[in-house]
């Protein structure tokens, strides 16, 4: 079984910027494409990025496709979101997502084990 460590959420100003880090332990890292979801207070969880096993590949979400980038580096068994030009609606709790089984990562539901989260608040 794989463990999720999410890290580097904080308060930040409408048009900041934060960076998100997950590091896995457990189970071999490259064979698992990652990704990122995200649950505001109220709502459902959310699919926000993912990237393939081998990093050559990403998929967004609309919502945040041009400002948050997806990256991971298997050496360091760690997967990253870069945030940018945030907006107070991007206030959620934010899960680190591993997908070990099918080999998609575009929707909530291709992801067979996640995190404890860490909390994004972006004032306006």
């Amino acid at each position: 079984q794989v463990q999720l460590v999410e890290s580097g959420g904080g308060l930040v100003q409408a048009g900041g910027s934060l960076r998100l880090s997950c590091s896995a332990s457990g189970r071999t890292f490259s064979n698992a494409a990652m990704g990122w979801l995200r649950q505001a207070p109220g709502k459902e969880r959310e699919f926000v990025a993912g990237v393939h096993w081998s990093g050559a590949y990403t998929y967004y979400a609309n919502s945040v496709k041009g400002r948050f980038t997806i990256s991971r580096d298997n050496a360091k068994n760690t997967v990253y979101l870069q945030m940018n030009s945030l907006k107070p609606e991007d206030t959620a709790l934010y899960y680190c997502a591993a997908a070990y089984a099918g080999g998609r990562y575009s929707s909530t539901a291709d992801f067979d084990s996640w995190g404890q989260g860490t909390q994004v608040t972006v004032s306006s």
